[in-house]
């Protein structure tokens, strides 16, 4: 498995995040491997980052300025070799030893993904949350408890063929579920955050994802899909 770890401005959050990988990898039941995405840090994380990446486990990827969130982590997908991919955010407000309780499904489905049931948040960011989630549900009723829980285990060649936009990040379960996938939700522990600062606000985290809400359901109503029943190729051409 390798794990994505999209990075932006969390030069204060590496040293720890780092330890806790190392640990994880040492006692995970798969073998796996992680790859940090530096999406244009200017805090001096990149520095940080090849530092952390002598460890033969660690690798990473620098972008020339900041993408966003989706880029990195359509950068790590594009770049990962092994057959499962594991997604976890900088801050550490989840925990890397739980990929080993999504691990324990994800034979039989196409994503195991965690939800917080237990958020160690900020009221604000609870209440920015809870408001968002209820559009989402309004709009499109994927099923989905937690959508922002960066806590997911997905095979590579599902996450390889999903349409990437802007924003899609939000979307990873619902547009998996559009390609017909299977997904498995289970309960993952949630952490206050430690160090560093987030980087979302009222913006990126309501009025953006509204946006991005009315451009998935423009998308899903003009999906292309087919299923070939026959096929036959005579070799001339």
């Amino acid at each position: 498995m390798t794990i994505i770890v999209p990075v932006y401005n969390e030069n204060e959050s590496l040293d720890r995040l780092s330890n806790v990988l190392k640990e994880y990898l040492g006692h995970s039941s798969i073998k796996s491997e992680v790859l940090f995405v530096d999406d244009g840090s200017s805090d001096g994380s990149i520095e940080k980052i090849i530092d952390i990446c002598k460890d033969p486990l660690f690798s990473y990827i620098k972008f020339k300025e900041n993408r966003g969130l989706s880029t990195a982590i359509k950068a790590g997908i594009d770049h990962c070799k092994t057959p499962l991919i594991g997604y976890i955010d900088a801050d550490l407000q989840t925990t890397p030893f739980d990929f080993d309780i999504l691990l324990e499904h994800i034979d039989s489905y196409d994503a195991v993904i965690g939800y917080r049931a237990k958020r160690k948040d900020t009221l604000s960011k609870k209440i920015q949350s809870k408001f968002a989630n209820k559009i989402r549900r309004s709009l499109i009723d994927d099923g989905i408890i937690d959508t922002g829980c960066p806590l997911k285990v997905i095979k590579t060649n599902v996450a390889q063929r999903l349409p990437f936009f802007d924003g899609m990040h939000r979307f990873i379960p619902a547009l998996i579920l559009l390609e017909q996938g299977k997904i498995k939700q289970l309960e993952v522990s949630h952490f206050e955050r430690e160090a560093g600062e987030s980087k979302f606000n009222i913006f990126n985290r309501s009025i953006r994802p509204l946006q991005d809400l009315f451009a998935y359901r423009w998308m899903k109503n003009r999906y292309i899909q087919y299923e070939i029943v026959e096929y036959k190729h005579n070799g001339n051409r």
